[in-house]
């Protein structure tokens, strides 16, 4: 399985110039021994396609979470000269700003154990699954808005509180969003979507703070020892999936238009100045603008239903931080000593940017950004900071997840739903969700184990343990 590798560091591998043909950088990726078991042959290659692409710069990079995807692997990094080459809709995914969003309360383990009425009302109250449809009434209008100003528009509209937006990730909101590149049926998805959470590994969790590992970071973040926190997980929904749709369309024209060699068609691309590039960009920065109105919204409900059920105030559950985990950006980094512009697409991958960064909150530039990186139901989550090291070697990135190791279909064959929910009800843990095969889907072990990951990216210093979580409730999409 790493035939025809180079391992460069206890937890790092290089995929070699000519692995595959027309490579112009090499790849690096990031695992354990014991995550390297699980490698796929077919994620390896893909990443080493991805060094094949114009203007990429410095390496084709891979967290320990990396597994096969559509074109980049789910993991995959890469970062392109804004000046030269392109963009591609595979190194972003199909559900654009995925992310994840992590809230504090002042409430702990003891107020909410067992408490099955919350878990009830939280899945009675934000809408999930398949094609699942909002009550917040979102007109036309309001999704221009929630195109145009992201989470901002959310707040403007009553659906959170202006300190949220200082711990976002871009303040929730990409300025490049333009929706005259977003198609009507894209429109159509998405008016009735607005403030859902989706199917497959979209998840609202209640949590509990297990473990401090860095108390100077976990004070800066609002966290401590027993608290209780809620991790929203979810995208941009069917907008953001049609947007991706249509613009492979245009991209895979464009490839042959300018030239482009490509050793695998989902890799499409564009110049990122070019008329197709440009109009792939603004609609991608609409979706994620979507998705960050989208978990704002969330947020707001959710807020809503603990403050009823335990009395606590809207306010006294503030937004730790919001972080994107399918995008791509133009951002300055520091290369041969030179700040550059350039395009990083993080497909499956978290922005962990270190201390000192001008795009972090005040409060929190001691420290570095935080990175959340949720478990895989009945496992933990970690919260993480971002380092300097992140900064030299990948782009200001980390991992964003545990990463499947089993598909879907397998999933169903092989894993019972009602089993593995009473399992986890044995452990304390309460999940609902619309049906046993959603629950087999997402079961802990079609997962890599989480602690491994974050492990991976802790040693290698690519981000920082903070803190660890462990599950109290689920409601799966």
């Amino acid at each position: 399985m790493l035939e025809g590798l180079n391992r460069v560091g206890i937890y790092e591998w290089e995929v070699p110039i000519g692995y595959v043909p027309g490579m112009r950088v090499a790849g690096r990726f990031f695992l354990s021994e014991s995550l390297a078991k699980t490698l796929e042959p077919g994620a390896v290659q893909q990443l080493a396609n991805v060094a094949t692409l114009p203007g990429i710069l410095k390496n084709s990079l891979a967290m320990p979470d990396i597994h096969w995807g559509y074109g980049f692997p789910i993991g995959g990094v890469a970062a392109f000269s804004v000046d030269e080459w392109v963009i591609s809709p595979g190194g972003v995914g199909f559900d654009i700003n995925c992310g994840v969003r992590l809230l504090s309360t002042p409430l702990l383990h003891k107020d909410v154990s067992g408490r099955r009425d919350l878990i009830d009302e939280l899945f009675r109250t934000v809408p999930t699954g398949v094609g699942a449809k909002s009550c917040l009434k979102v007109s036309s209008q309001s999704l221009d808005g929630m195109m145009v100003k992201g989470a901002r528009w959310a707040v403007s509209a009553g659906y959170g509180v202006e300190r949220d937006l200082m711990r976002c990730e871009e303040g929730g909101v990409m300025n490049a969003a333009d929706t005259r590149f977003i198609s009507a049926k894209a429109k159509q998805r998405g008016i009735p979507q607005g403030g859902t959470l989706g199917s497959g590994n979209h998840f609202l969790e209640i949590q509990v703070v297990r473990e401090i590992f860095d108390p100077d970071a976990a004070k800066a973040f609002g966290l401590t020892l027993g608290q209780v926190c809620c991790m929203i997980h979810c995208g941009s929904r069917g907008l953001g999936h049609q947007v991706c749709t249509d613009h492979l369309k245009i991209l895979e024209s464009a490839t042959k238009k300018y030239h482009i060699t490509i050793p695998d068609r989902q890799l499409a691309c564009a110049p990122i100045t070019s008329p197709e590039g440009r109009a792939y960009f603004g609609a991608m920065a609409a979706s994620a603008n979507y998705a960050w109105a989208n978990r704002q919204m969330i947020t707001h409900t959710t807020r809503q239903v603990l403050s009823k059920m335990f009395r606590v105030e809207y306010e006294e559950m503030p937004l730790i931080y919001d972080v994107a985990h399918n995008v791509a950006k133009i951002e300055e980094h520091i290369l041969n000593g030179k700040s550059r512009k350039v395009c990083v697409h993080r497909k499956g991958a978290t922005r962990a940017f270190g201390p000192g960064s001008r795009d972090l909150p005040p409060d929190l530039t001691s420290i570095g950004q935080p990175v959340i990186i949720p478990g895989s139901m009945g496992t933990s989550s970690y919260v993480l900071h971002g380092t300097q090291l992140a900064m030299d070697r990948t782009f200001g990135s980390t991992c964003h997840g545990a990463g499947r190791i089993m598909s879907r279909t397998q999933a169903k064959k092989n894993l019972n739903g009602r089993e593995i929910t009473a399992n986890l009800l044995k452990e304390g843990i309460i999940v609902r969700a619309h049906s046993e095969n959603a629950i087999a889907d997402e079961a802990p072990g079609v997962y890599k184990p989480s602690d491994e990951v974050v492990n991976v990216v802790h040693e290698v210093g690519i981000s920082r343990l903070v803190a660890r979580l462990s599950p109290l409730g689920v409601i799966k999409g």
